[in-house]
């Protein structure tokens, strides 16, 4: 038997082979879909895409034959102990549902293909899908009982469907409508939740209640005033909860309804026979790895075996299968958040020529550009996004001293992001702008606001000023703080460099010195690289003088110093970071993470690159945020015996009658003028 099925599928590989789009949607119910795995089997062999593919097959297997040993080890008394905590979480869950909402998810039918329809109806009864040979964005009814349907390759589609039409997106007029249907949904709830241009969920409770009608009735209403005012049908769920409502508006599509009762036991009757893919939030991975690893097919059958899940979950995952398993979701209007970020990206056949790709570049950092302006936004990081002809991720991010939004500031930092990774043939470009300022309306911040680095660098400038004995004081003050820089506990950025003819120890090719001025200082673990350069020059009076704010990007990685960047001239405090380093840590087992638990083998090079990026840039940032006053420039006046300077002064306090004291105002002069 087990010869037999071997056999089988060694003859019919597409068997195993599963995509995102070998999965049915609404009004594919009827599909062939063996028939469908062949042909999207055999038009993605040997592709890019087919080995990417692979490799993340591979990934999957392995994982799922880590938590099946994970699962053989596990004695009766740890079955035990999982299984008494499953419980106790599963009475507290449970004693937390409400059954006091009623819920609406409307759902738009095959909407950008029926928003084309309406405009031609020439395409009306024909197979026909939104998008290229390259993609499918949506693809009608008649398309789909061919097996078409979207997120497919365009060739794919037609290979599937001799007679596919394909029609080229228009976004500004599904937005057009889409914005016609929020009309209708505002009537019944003006604080409904868009979760994309084609659907919304309502809360109608209030709106039963005051009208005394049922939540049938309402989504009835809801359906005819979108149809009335659009021409589009749509489809609609009711529910107790969110993650029900959507669950049950797909079962009746197109242009239907299907309501669940506010009543426990038809919620666990309607929820312990699903199939756990039919769950918002569970996709083809997490299916693989509760079918494959702990035999879980339906919702039912995560509540049996809640021992297992606490055993190789996390808290937080272990919550969602359970709740899950008993039909909660959730009921209460989440809290407004501020956008943290805002993005575009764009998808085109894959191609390495640089001024195409430049082109595609600036158009969506126009597009990125407007989105900023309407929402009256700035942001100071800019992140970059790209997918190769080989489905390889990258990003590459760099942070700002101010703020930006224009389409020539967003191109001017996008381009050299994207100049670092050419030569290069790219499937995909994406534009992300994050640490976004508050001020929604768009008023600029007050320009008489002043940062602390404005503080020192007009402390500086008024020092110039001050007379001999003042000058004297504060060149003390600055060789008090550059001596005991380890008592302080912060580096000092020098604005006078004294070269010296030996080797930079943090120059491990002894190339030449580092004479560049502007650049940034990068900590790892808490440890500051500290250096000091100085030479006794004979026949000069005065050291040649740099600009203040002198620094070295240091990367450390584990106990070895990264790349030195001597060539960083950027007066906005640039600070990119890019995953073309060696690893920060060591996996666990080798394939571990050991930050945040994710499991990438050693043969995924890339994946493992990227993940360590996202580690190293989310601890700058923190850095970044966190530890602005770690670099503090200061100004060495006079030039000092290198011998005395590696000794401790006492100095006397000052009397204010000897006229040596100075005031603090003498170090906010300019500043002062602004207040």
């Amino acid at each position: 038997m087990v010869k037999s099925e071997t056999s089988s599928d060694a003859d019919r590989p597409w068997q195993s082979y599963h995509t995102a789009y070998t999965n049915a949607k609404a009004g594919m119910d009827g599909v062939d879909k063996e028939k469908v795995q062949r042909i999207v089997y055999e038009m993605s062999k040997g592709s890019k895409y087919f080995e990417n593919e692979e490799r993340k097959e591979a990934f999957i297997k392995q994982k799922i034959e880590n938590m099946r040993a994970r699962c053989a080890k596990l004695t009766a008394t740890d079955i035990s102990h999982y299984q008494s905590v499953a419980e106790k979480r599963i009475l507290e869950l449970e004693a937390g549902r409400n059954l006091s909402r009623i819920w609406i998810h409307v759902d738009m039918d095959a909407f950008y293909a029926a928003v084309e329809t309406l405009s031609n109806p020439l395409l009306k009864g024909k197979p026909m899908a939104v998008g290229s040979a390259s993609m499918i964005s949506t693809a009608n009814y008649e398309a789909r009982k061919y097996g078409v349907r979207a997120a497919m390759p365009g060739f794919i589609g037609r290979k599937l469907c001799p007679e596919l039409i394909f029609v080229p997106p228009d976004f500004k007029k599904y937005t057009y409508y889409s914005d016609l249907t929020r009309k209708v949904f505002q009537r019944y709830d003006p604080n409904f939740m868009a979760a994309s241009l084609d659907e919304a969920y309502l809360d109608v409770t209030e709106v039963c209640t005051e009208k005394g009608v049922t939540g049938e009735e309402i989504a009835k209403e809801i359906r005819d005033g979108v149809y009335e005012e659009t021409g589009l049908t749509c489809s609609a769920g009711v529910a107790p909860n969110r993650m029900l409502a959507k669950i049950c508006s797909d079962i009746n599509k197109p242009n239907g309804q299907f309501i669940l009762p506010n009543n426990r036991m038809a919620v666990v009757t309607f929820i312990s026979s699903l199939p756990i893919r039919k769950i918002g939030g569970i996709g083809k991975v997490t299916e693989r790895i509760l079918r494959d690893a702990l035999g879980i097919n339906t919702c039912e059958e995560m509540l049996l075996k809640g021992s297992y899940i606490f055993a190789l979950f996390s808290h937080s995952s272990a919550d969602f299968f359970l709740s899950v398993g008993l039909g909660l979701g959730g009921t209460e209007r989440p809290e407004v958040r501020l956008r943290k970020s805002i993005s575009n990206e764009r998808t085109f056949s894959a191609t390495g020529d640089e001024a195409l790709l430049y082109r595609k570049l600036e158009e969506i950092a126009e597009m990125l550009s407007s989105d900023m302006q309407k929402e009256g936004l700035c942001g100071r990081t800019l992140t970059l996004k790209l997918k190769t002809a080989a489905f390889e991720i990258r990003t590459r991010a760099v942070t700002l001293q101010k703020s930006i939004c224009t389409s020539e500031d967003i191109l001017r930092h996008a381009s050299k992001l994207l100049k670092a990774e050419l030569p290069v043939s790219l499937r995909l470009i994406g534009l992300r702008l994050s640490h976004l300022n508050e001020d929604r309306d768009g008023v600029p911040l007050d320009p008489t606001q002043k940062t602390l680095t404005n503080f020192i660098v007009s402390g500086d400038a008024s020092r110039k000023d001050l007379s001999g004995d003042h000058r004297s004081f504060i060149s003390e003050i600055s060789d008090e703080y550059l001596m005991n820089d380890e008592k302080y506990g912060f580096s000092i950025g020098i604005q006078e460099v004294h070269h010296c003819n030996d080797r930079n120890p943090l120059d491990y090719n002894h190339s030449s010195e580092l004479v560049d001025t502007d650049c940034t200082v990068s900590e790892n673990a808490g440890q500051m690289e500290k250096f000091h350069q100085n030479e006794d020059r004979k026949g000069d009076k005065t050291s040649q003088s740099l600009r203040a704010d002198c620094a070295l990007p240091l990367q450390v990685e584990g106990n070895n110093l990264g790349r030195v960047n001597d060539k960083s001239n950027n007066r906005e405090g640039e600070a990119v970071s890019s995953s073309n380093h060696s690893e920060l840590f060591l996996w666990v087992d080798n394939y571990k993470c050991p930050i945040c638990g994710i499991e990438i083998p050693p043969d995924f090079v890339d994946e493992r690159r990227e993940h360590s990026d996202f580690h190293l840039a989310e601890k700058l940032q923190k850095e970044e945020s966190g530890s602005n006053l770690r670099t503090l420039p200061s100004q060495r006046i006079a030039h000092k015996d290198h011998n005395a300077s590696q000794s401790k002064r006492k100095r006397h306090k000052s009397s204010p009658k000897e006229g040596s004291q100075i005031p603090i105002d003498h170090f906010f002069v300019k500043s002062n003028q602004n207040f």
